[in-house]
């Protein structure tokens, strides 16, 4: 039996317009791709940037925020063409969440930092497992990645004290701070590990991009957009 050939609205198609709509979807992959990488790396910076500072006043308000979140989330996963959003903006609402406890409560105490990160891991774990909210929730695993890393740099390299001095102070005096900790990060001990660490997170970042699953750029996307914001952090205590 002969098959018969693909046809488009009734006209077939030739090898070259097979290839061309191959072409297209591949292209147009690749670029929600990035699309996803790059909405992964800015929700990263969210609450490292804006909301770390506002808990210091109001806790309270994140915590609430939470729920608006997951509201949102599960709002645009019913709709076909926001559904990927709100897959990753549920894996947001839990770094969100961690943030807005730690940052809030506990962030002079650097020792619980990692277990409060992990508020999220449970629900994260069973969704994995039931293959839901992949998108979503590789990038809270990848957050949580890049966090352990920082922290583990914290924790070699002697910076813990600093890290509670600076949570314990007005920020006015937090100067001294900064330039007794930039003095530990610069000797061969502490750059040493910065460039170890920082190729850790960039080799797992790079292998993730390998890969053709949106939940992989997403995880990509948060864990390469970790040596962005310790870089920024680095930068604004150099110049302190």
């Amino acid at each position: 039996m002969i098959s018969s050939p693909s046809t488009v609205s009734g006209k077939a198609l030739t090898p070259s317009d097979n290839l061309s709509v191959g072409q297209k979807s591949l292209n147009s992959q690749t670029a929600q791709n990035w699309l996803i990488f790059l909405a992964a790396g800015f929700l990263v910076s969210v609450p490292v940037f804006i909301e770390a500072p506002l808990v210091r006043f109001c806790p309270e308000i994140s915590i609430l925020m939470t729920g608006g979140w997951l509201w949102l989330a599960f709002y645009l996963m019913k709709q076909q063409k926001t559904h990927l959003w709100g897959d990753l903006l549920f894996g947001f609402s839990w770094s969100w969440l961690a943030g807005a406890v730690y940052w809030g409560w506990f962030r002079w105490e650097p020792l619980i930092h990692l277990p409060v990160e992990s508020i999220g891991v449970p629900v994260a774990v069973w969704c994995l497992w039931r293959k839901w909210g992949q998108v979503g929730n590789f990038f809270y695993v990848g957050s949580l990645l890049g966090t352990a890393i920082t922290d583990a740099y914290f924790y070699i390299t002697g910076l813990i004290p600093h890290w509670r001095q600076l949570m314990q102070v007005d920020p006015s005096l937090a100067t001294p701070i900064f330039q007794a900790a930039l003095e530990q990060v610069q000797t061969p001990w502490g750059t040493s590990w910065a460039v170890v660490l920082a190729n850790a997170l960039l080799g797992m970042g790079l292998w993730a991009m390998q890969k053709s699953g949106q939940h992989w750029w997403a995880l990509a996307g948060a864990v390469l957009s970790t040596i962005l914001v310790d870089s920024l952090f680095w930068f604004a205590a150099s110049f302190a």
